[in-house]
């Protein structure tokens, strides 16, 4: 490279460009919300409407698509704070539409803005501010009416107040925004999902009415639900159920030793013969379309209970094994959680993640279910046939795979631990970085469907390796004979009827040496096992760097709590001194590795599927031309200077962990 190649490539302390404000959510808005449209954004206003429904504030939620492009949200509830912040100065609706972390929902304590609330992310209606073009919010407060104007996430109209035309005790919030096309791939809110979205809150919070107009149609839609869940399912289910739905719910009560005054649930599960199953989660008033562990309660406590009336009336044939998703075969659900501190995965909200709401919701739902088969005992004798009748069919099509398996003349290798279930739709290998963290997770691991083969060093960059001497890797014959897959090309159509494991989850530390050996396997898989990572089976494993010890308090036991990364450990602390948790008696550990964790410790974090965060490997939407030249600059041996420049050119794009 000249000295001038070098002069162009500079870098400085010039170099180095802070974002303040809203600028992060403009920068990198997928990383806040949905980009596909904007319903995202607008549920995010909802969903504040709907906090105040489950305030006990509101009864009324007003949504317009106007005719201008721009959607309104109002109801009736107290109206956001028009005051001055007595620490930041500046008039809280102010604040809640232009700072990332700022909300009524951190408040926790008693006498807090809200118990239950959709989340702590405190993001939400600031990304509605910042990725649209014109927001305008009015509130009725105190006998004031208040008006203050966004463009571009910034004020351009100060909060005034006039005195409010209507009567002092009709409190509320309206607020009318201007997405910005060109944050999204379309401009237009899909209007169906829109409505669906309302008509189920309007299910969820019995009592509240919730409007739907769109004006270019001059159409307006009204529900209001007294009793809600029951009539909801049966009128989206496409035929009717085989015996009566089992509908109940059950929340904590003062006093209780476990839970907090008013956590628990209530759902509706029924079992059809034919049709596609229908199934949403709710954690307070929150749609979770990737489930979590709320549901993970219910199906937990359904099970259960069904396997003991099964036992009780000696129902079960010799040599059948049941499993959850025998039970849920042919069911239909509708669950509405109530959690007082929920946990999601990512801003978006999909999926539930706290550990303590599939205890929760399992110790509500097991008794009901219970009561409810011995007081239906022909109905639950028919449930118990349907899950057995299930069971049977999976175990005999296993049995069929396994004598394809049976072929085969390699032998699996002698590290190998595997797991004792061959139900791919089910089982679960993990790559494991050593010995030491293999041996944590051989003893943390669930021995019904989590095989372990721990993998000694780092594993042979095969990007230029030929297929035909690939074998020559003692690691990389052990994966490929472990996966019972052959190595292959992206044209070719190989045979995966071999394929010993649903998941192949790549397990690595947390640090610098993990991620290279992440890469050598992805690299590994991408090159020479591609079918794998478009069907799917190809996982990466998360394990935490820190884990935060909280002591008792109150009644709230001692927690454990683990955070991905520095970012998170941040927001993490911030929340306990939120919470007044004393600072000095927070202990923070850094895991060194997976092998320093304990096997408790190794399934809560990276082995429990309802605890962990395992995510699927995909080509990116770059396609894969894109992809395959990235990564032969990435991984090519002649390619130092390629990768040099990219270096120089992206290096600041990326957090290194040193």
């Amino acid at each position: 490279m000249t000295q001038e190649d070098k002069s162009a490539h500079m870098y400085t302390e010039n170099s180095i460009r802070v974002l303040k404000g809203l600028e992060p959510v403009k920068e990198r808005p997928g990383m806040y919300t949905l980009t596909d449209n904007p319903l995202h954004i607008i549920q995010e206003v909802i969903d504040n409407a709907t906090d105040e429904v489950l305030a006990g504030f509101a009864d009324q939620i007003s949504v317009s698509l106007n005719a201008d492009g721009s959607i309104s949200v109002e109801d009736n509830g107290r109206g956001i704070p028009i005051g001055l912040h007595p620490e930041e100065k500046a008039p809280v609706v102010e604040l809640v539409f232009t700072r990332l972390h700022a909300g009524g929902k951190f408040d926790k304590k008693e006498g807090g803005a809200y118990a239950f609330s959709g989340g702590l992310h405190g993001v939400g209606v600031s990304v509605t501010n910042a990725l649209s073009t014109r927001v305008e919010v009015t509130v009725w407060r105190d006998g004031l009416e208040s008006r203050i104007v966004f463009e571009n996430g910034f004020v351009v109209k100060p909060l005034t107040s006039v005195k409010s035309p209507r009567p002092k005790r009709e409190t509320g919030t309206r607020v009318q925004c201007w997405p910005d096309s060109k944050y999204f791939d379309s401009p237009d809110i899909p209007e169906d999902t829109l409505a669906k979205l309302l008509r189920s809150k309007a299910v969820l919070m019995p009592g509240c009415e919730v409007s739907f107009k769109v004006e270019k149609k001059d159409v307006v839609q009204k529900w209001k639900y007294e009793g809600g869940l029951r009539e909801y399912l049966l009128d989206q289910l496409p035929v009717d159920p085989i015996f009566p739905p089992f509908e109940a719910q059950g929340f904590a009560e003062e006093g209780d030793e476990t839970f907090d005054a008013g956590e628990g649930a209530s759902w509706v599960v029924a079992w059809t013969a034919e049709g596609a199953s229908e199934r949403e989660s709710y954690v307070n008033l929150i749609l979770t379309p990737s489930g979590g562990t709320h549901e993970s309660g219910l199906k937990e406590g359904v099970f259960l209970a069904l396997k003991t009336f099964i036992d009780t009336h000696g129902l079960m044939p010799k040599g059948v094994k049941l499993q959850t998703e025998d039970v849920f075969a042919r069911a239909s659900f509708i669950l509405n959680a109530k959690v007082l501190d929920p946990q999601f995965q990512g801003q978006v909200k999909e999926k539930l993640i706290s550990r303590d709401a599939m205890r929760l919701v399992s110790a509500f739902v097991r008794p009901q279910m219970e009561f409810w088969l011995n007081s239906h005992i022909e109905e639950g004798k028919k449930l118990a046939d349907m899950a057995i009748r299930s069971a049977q069919n999976r175990q005999k099509s296993t049995v069929k795979i396994e004598k394809k398996k049976g072929s085969s003349v390699a032998v699996l290798p002698g590290k190998l631990t595997d797991c004792i279930d061959d139900d791919i739709s089910r089982n679960e290998l993990f790559l494991v970085e050593g010995d030491s963290a293999g041996g944590s997770a051989k003893k943390g691991r669930n021995k019904e469907f989590q095989a372990v083969l721990p993998l000694r060093g780092k594993v042979k960059n095969t990007w230029e390796v030929d297929r035909n001497v690939l074998f020559g890797n003692k690691e990389v014959h052990d994966i490929a004979v472990a996966i019972g897959v052959d190595p292959h090309g992206p044209e070719d159509e190989p045979d995966l009827s071999g394929l010993r494991y649903g998941k192949i989850c790549i397990m690595a530390d947390a640090d610098v040496d993990g991620s290279h050996i992440q890469v050598l396997l992805l690299t590994l898989f991408y090159q020479h096992f591609p079918k794998l990572i478009e069907t799917g089976h190809i996982y990466v494993a998360r394990p935490p760097l820190f884990k935060v010890d909280v002591p008792k308090r109150g009644k709230k036991p001692e927690r454990r709590i683990y955070c991905l990364d520095e970012k998170e450990l941040k927001t993490t602390l911030e929340k306990l001194v939120k919470d007044k948790v004393p600072q000095d008696s927070i202990q923070i550990s850094r895991f060194k590795g997976l092998g320093e964790m304990s096997e408790t410790q190794l399934w809560e974090t990276t082995l429990c599927p309802e605890t962990r965060r395992l995510m699927p490997v995909q080509v990116g939407s770059l396609g894969d031309e894109m992809t395959r030249t990235t990564m032969n600059i990435l991984m090519a041996e002649k390619e130092s200077k390629s990768r040099r420049y990219w270096i120089e050119q992206h290096g600041d794009q990326f957090e290194v962990d040193i």
